[in-house]
């Protein structure tokens, strides 16, 4: 049942909240919010919040600032890490023109609006997102270092794996966030975690992922840690995935259970994935550090399909009834999950109304350079994704212009520096570990 602007201000009362945190995210997925006496809540609900869009990166220019948020009350969770007393309530936003009218750069807004086409298709989006993190010690002034928490490795347990009490502590939050934890465990890398949790409709999918994230965050440093979502933090570790799961539902009827025919719907849907894999590949990995996880420790490099096989670009997991799902897993979590989540969900619907036919699986190891003969690769940089993306009829009819002109000036500006850098690991310990 959706919850009213009503059900949100007796909450408040009931509940000891005395601050609202309104959060939204700027184009790039980097988290923003507002915080406000819980008294102010009524007039947030009825106004709106104005706020400075030209202060966020990607947003309005200075002589037209102003953006209006409006929080959604179908969003709201108390943030466990906070006091008890004088409670802390988060909220997510949408953003309009002080007019009324939708932000172009409100990429949550541009979701909503995929999963309305799907719906108008007669089909339910729902989306898992499994997401690997580090772990990483900090220096006394509380700075994050390169010293991964331990040296565990895939599944281990303790003395090996350090982090298995910060993940437990993790899980109670997601719980408490109505995040529904499933399983975590200790990931490949050194200091490497994953904890999961369960799919949802897409939109709460994408919201869910952020509040996984600044979850994890908050947590991890109330323990003295920095966890980093860089999509490659350590150059002799295993990256970090971010694998996108996605089941569609036809009168209640899960589509991707049982065999995949190339000429059916969910046949279509991976097809309409695989044409469009390297346009989306800007906005699924939208660092010069993403394409350092590419084709190697389960990270994909060449554009195919299969069952199981974790090479590939998109796999069918080995699964029953509800649970059946194709699974993207080229995305990292450095990326926006709105704009990301939105635009795979696009390029499937794409492919089901275009008729896409469905490749033959292929069932090779993609890590070894033997078997990828004839395979068209992901792009190689972020110079080359953004290049694809640019020249894409498909993104530039699904996003506005002005948000692709933005979007694409700040990442050519991202190649620049990276490549004009006399130490380019150096550039990016400084530019991107400590903020992503």
């Amino acid at each position: 049942m959706k919850r009213t602007a009503q059900d949100i201000l007796n909450f408040v009362e009931d509940n000891d909240v005395k601050f609202v945190r309104l959060a939204f995210c700027d184009i790039f997925g980097n988290q923003k919010n507002i915080s406000l006496f819980a008294s102010e809540l009524p007039g947030a609900f009825e106004h709106g919040v104005c706020f400075d869009g030209s202060s966020i990166a990607g947003f309005m220019n200075t002589e037209e600032s102003d953006l209006v948020l409006w929080p959604d009350p179908d969003t709201v969770c108390i943030l466990p890490w906070r006091p008890a007393e004088g409670r802390v309530m988060r909220m997510y936003c949408d953003i309009t023109l002080p007019d009324g009218k939708p932000f172009e750069g409100n990429c949550r807004g541009y979701l909503q609006s995929v999963v309305r086409r799907a719906r108008a298709m007669g089909l339910i989006c729902n989306v898992g997102c499994e997401c690997e993190f580090y772990l990483f010690e900090t220096d006394d002034h509380g700075n994050p270092t390169k010293i991964p928490l331990d040296h565990g490795g895939y599944f281990d347990i303790a003395p090996l794996d350090k982090g298995e009490n910060i993940r437990r502590e993790i899980c109670f939050a997601m719980e408490d966030l109505g995040l529904r934890p499933q399983h975590s465990h200790h990931e490949s890398g050194h200091g490497q975690n994953e904890v999961d949790f369960l799919y949802a409709p897409a939109l709460r999918s994408a919201d869910n992922l952020n509040t996984f994230k600044s979850t994890v965050k908050a947590i991890a440093g109330r323990n003295g840690l920095f966890a980093s979502f860089m999509p490659k933090p350590l150059r002799d570790q295993a990256g970090s995935g971010l694998h996108v799961n996605i089941s569609l539902k036809r009168d209640g009827k899960n589509l991707f259970e049982g065999d995949i025919a190339p000429d059916s719907e969910p046949g279509h849907f991976i097809a309409g994935i695989l044409a469009h894999a390297r346009e989306l590949t800007a906005f699924c990995n939208p660092l010069p550090n993403s394409y350092a996880r590419f084709g190697s420790c389960e990270a994909p490099q060449y554009i195919s399909w299969s069952r199981q096989n974790r090479s590939q670009l998109v796999r069918l997991p080995s699964a029953h009834g509800e649970l059946c799902r194709m699974e993207m897993r080229s995305p990292d979590p450095s990326c926006n999950p709105h704009l990301a989540i939105g635009l795979i969900l696009a390029a499937g619907l794409d492919g089901i109304q275009n008729k896409m036919p469905l490749p033959a699986p292929i069932n090779r190891n993609l890590f070894l350079h033997s078997s990828t003969e004839g395979l068209e690769s992901l792009p190689r940089s972020l110079r080359e994704a953004i290049t694809v993306a640019a020249s894409s009829d498909f993104i530039s009819n699904e996003l506005p212009l002005a948000l692709l002109n933005k979007y694409f000036e700040y990442q050519t500006r991202l190649c620049l520096d990276f490549e004009s850098a006399p130490d380019p690991e150096a550039w990016e310990r400084e530019n991107c570990f400590p903020t992503i």
